[in-house]
């Protein structure tokens, strides 16, 4: 998951604080994601989907490239 939030985040041209901001989460809350050093509860799953675009499944099953 966390290299299908990198790429999508960069994809879009989305800074990691931009993301935060997005989803209402701090910025080094995503940085740890996307190092994966931290655990992601679904529903924070759900707002990083929705501010990235796609479906919360495509994130879990890294489908994004």
């Amino acid at each position: 998951m966390a290299r299908s939030i990198r790429l999508r985040r960069a994809a879009l041209g989305i800074s990691q604080e931009g993301l935060a901001d997005l989803c209402g989460l701090h910025r080094t809350y995503v940085g740890a994601i996307e190092r994966s050093e931290r655990n992601v509860s679904i529903d924070n799953i759900q707002k990083l989907a929705a501010a990235l675009e796609v479906s919360a499944s495509a994130l879990l099953s890294g489908e994004i490239e």
